[in-house]
């Protein structure tokens, strides 16, 4: 698996309550769902607790304080699933990007105290080995 920092959404980041990732990626108004696919690459680096799940949305906005976010895609993690270690990914961005994109977390359930994630652009997402 290849990352790069100026790919990478949230290197690490405690999500304790909803907020955004820490990093917003410029993709300039070119529309990037076209040809080989864009995967972003998740793992949870804490385990969560408390909450009931964490909805992972990415988003895009023509400016970069996302005074008026979209949201391109979702996916729900349930309890069971934000321990550390797991690995989630979303497969491909789909069409719509305005120019800038981050990664949005809403929590739903009771406050968390713990829990972190890595999440970042990846040209290749590691998931066995052939031999």
């Amino acid at each position: 698996m290849i990352l790069d920092e100026q790919g990478l959404f949230s290197d690490n980041q405690t999500v304790t309550e909803s907020c955004a990732s820490t990093n917003i990626i410029e993709f300039g108004k070119r529309e990037i769902a076209f040809g080989t696919p864009v995967e972003i690459f998740i793992q949870i680096t804490e385990t969560f607790n408390n909450l009931t799940s964490l909805e992972i949305k990415v988003q895009t906005s023509e400016q970069e304080n996302f005074t008026s976010a979209v949201d391109l895609i979702s996916q729900k993690l349930t309890l069971t699933d934000l321990i550390k270690g797991k690995v989630s990914s979303v497969k491909f961005i789909p069409e719509g990007n305005l120019g800038y994109m981050r990664l949005y977390y809403t929590v739903t359930g009771t406050t968390p105290t713990t829990g972190a994630i890595f999440a970042g652009i990846t040209d290749s997402h590691q998931e066995s080995f052939h031999n």
